[in-house]
Order: structure tokens, then sequence, then C-alpha cells
């Protein structure tokens, strides 16, 4: 027992959270590795999960009376009550109109975020290093584990795919000409004006990118935080069973595990938050760039004259 639980502890609580490669050329090119098995999870439950839960929330046959409306499965009525919530209350009053073009990108996001998130408090790791301790402790080889949100690679490219569809948003809700007034605070093209426009405009284009950075930084932070706290108190168990006394191993074992459950809720909540706030921040950036929700907006310049 004491040897299992120094085997999971790890001597690196950031073992239990970070990338593990498993296949990797002589060259020294990763070919695979445990977050993109995560990541091929997330996107099959995502695959199977959503058509099974659309042919549930699906309004039924006239035949069935008013029995038509109601959701046939209580794991799928909670997400449609996440999905309306997200599109009626978050969204909506965002972006007006544009909500039904923008929900479908917006829901992937938050719930590809989510899954994700989630996948990284399964010990999936530590039941590796159960079954195939040598394997792992000698070559450091595991084929899933770690958080695939909390790998930069990830959050970046989620970061980048965001950007890249708020600025097409924002182009094709204000047009070439006014997406370039918009990244001049509509400031008068006038030679008086210009080091102000030269200005407003370099500010206008690093938020372009720091928007991005954000969202990226964000995610990324969050979910390595929380998972290192949770592993590090993993660590103290197995520190304590490792010191073969009953008075170290006891009240250690009792604290350390009742952190866990207590961090571990803590997690499930953030997991939830940081999907909803990666989500909830893109929906945002794509309202600021269109007519009615546009910061430096001309609309106004009739109430301040």
């Amino acid at each position: 027992m004491s040897d299992l639980f120094t085997t999971l502890g790890a001597s690196n609580p950031l073992d239990h959270v970070l990338n593990h490669i498993a296949v990797w050329t002589e060259s020294g090119w990763v070919i695979w590795s445990s977050i993109q098995t995560n990541l091929i999870i997330s996107g099959i439950i995502m695959l199977f999960l959503g058509p099974w839960i659309a042919k549930r929330v699906a309004t039924g046959g006239e035949s069935e009376g008013h029995d038509r409306y109601v959701t046939r499965n209580p794991f799928a009525q909670m997400v449609e009550v996440i999905c309306v919530y997200l599109r009626d209350v978050v969204v909506e009053p965002m972006l007006h109109g544009r909500t039904a073009v923008f929900m479908p990108f917006l829901w992937t996001l938050f719930f590809f975020i989510l899954i994700n998130n989630l996948l990284g408090l399964i010990p999936f790791y530590d039941m590796q290093t159960i079954f195939a301790n040598e394997m792992i402790m000698k070559n450091h080889v595991a084929w899933i584990g770690g958080t695939a949100t909390q790998h930069l690679w990830v959050t970046g490219t989620l970061a980048v795919i965001s950007g890249i569809v708020i600025n097409i948003a924002g182009i094709k809700s204000l047009g070439v000409k006014h997406y370039f007034e918009h990244m001049t605070g509509g400031v008068p093209l006038k030679p008086a004006y210009l080091p102000i426009v030269a200005l407003v405009f370099m500010i206008e284009l690093a938020g372009v990118f720091i928007k991005p950075v954000a969202l990226a930084i964000r995610l990324f932070a969050n979910m390595t935080a929380g998972h290192t706290l949770l592993a590090t108190l993993g660590m103290f168990v197995a520190m304590a069973f490792a010191a073969n006394s009953i008075l170290v191993t006891a009240p250690v074992t009792v604290l350390s595990v009742a952190g866990m459950i207590g961090v571990l809720f803590l997690e499930l909540f953030v997991a939830f938050l940081q999907a909803f706030v990666f989500m909830f921040l893109t929906a945002v950036f794509i309202s600021l760039l269109s007519p009615h929700g546009d910061e430096h907006g001309h609309d106004h310049e009739p109430a301040h004259a």
C-alpha cells in the first residue's frame, strides 16, 4: 500500500497536469502525446453525445400531444437548460439578431473547453502508473492524462480561432471601411488629428492580438493552478504513507483527503466557470465589433451634441 501511494504521488505534482510524450522520433519530433489523446476523446464525446442529446431535446410528432415538447432524458434536459441560458440570457442581449448565427460556434466552444476541463480531473495518468509503473517512471511515457486546457498550445489555438471569428464577424458586420474607422476610434482623418489617429490605431491593433492572448493565458493559468493544488494534496498522502508511521499517516491522510474533496468541488466549479468566461468574452468581443456595440461608436455623437 505504501509503495502504491508513493507511486501515485510521484515526485512532482505537475506530472499529473502536464503533457506527456507517448511517441517521438529519434530527432526529437513529437508524434503523439497524452493531451492529444484527451483532445480526441473530447471530440468523440461531442460527436456522439451531441446528436444523442439533440434527438431527445427535439420536438416529437403531433401524435404525442403535449408530451412532444418534453425533453426525454434528465441529462439531455440539463444540457438543454445550459444551452438555453447561454443563448437567451448571456448572448442574445449582446448579439441580438446575430445570435442564431454565432450560437453554434459559441456552444461548441463552451462544451469543448468544459469537457477538456473535466477530463483533466480524471486521474488517467495515475491509472497508468498503477498498471505500467516501470514504463512511465523510466521513460516518462503516458498515452493519456494531463489537462489539455492547461497546455498553452491548446488554449492558444482556441484563442486564435476565436480571434479570427471575432475579426471576420466585425468586418462582415461593419464593412471594411467602418472596421478600420473603428480601429481609429472614429477620429476624423484630418492632418491635425493624424498623430492621435496613429496612436489610437496602434492601440486598437495591439488589442486585436491582446484579446486572444488574454483568453489563452486566463484559461491556461486557472486550469494549471487548481489541478496542481489537487495533485499536491495527493502527494501529501503519498509522503505520509512513505513515513511508515501511523501517527503521521492517519492525520495527514485525513486532512489531505478532506482538502482534496473541497478542492475537487472547487475545480468542478472552475471547470464550468472558465468554459463560460472564454465563451462569454468571445461573445463580448464579437458584439463590440458591431454597429450597436461599438464603444467608440458614432451613436453617441448626437447625445454629446
